[in-house]
């Protein structure tokens, strides 16, 4: 099934005289539930349950959570990795920086070679 996608008129922040332009914005075409991940997962297994698979996922997204919170990159082996990045305001100097400049943090995953390789197999449609 393609990856659905609409299009929004949007202007350059850089430069508000220049005419706008139209880019496409990826549009969900639903949710996979963490229960319903950890019932597929079990259907392809004879050895486990949707209960077990659930308990792993869960326990691995506390684990996940704590590596990160420790500075780590978490690497899923071909599944990706992830890791915490920062924004902050500029300083003149090193000494001139502190803490207070950091304005934020998010979490970057970088997938692996199957998921980067099915960015580039995959179909797009237009939203009707």
């Amino acid at each position: 099934m393609p990856v659905k996608y609409n299009l929004s008129e949007k202007g350059n922040p850089g430069n508000p005289a220049a005419p706008k332009k139209f880019y496409a914005n990826a549009k969900s075409s639903g949710e996979v539930t963490f229960r319903s991940l950890s019932k597929e997962i079990a259907a392809g297994s004879t050895t486990v349950s949707d209960t077990d698979v659930m308990a792993v996922l869960n326990d691995l997204t506390k684990v996940l959570s704590r590596h990160l919170s420790d500075g780590k990159i978490v690497r899923f082996g071909d599944f990706g990795s992830f890791q915490i990045s920062l924004s902050s305001e500029g300083a003149e100097t090193a000494e001139k920086f502190n803490i207070s400049m950091i304005k934020g943090a998010k979490i970057l995953f970088r997938p692996g070679i199957d998921l980067r390789d099915m960015l580039s197999t995959v179909k797009f449609e237009k939203e009707k």
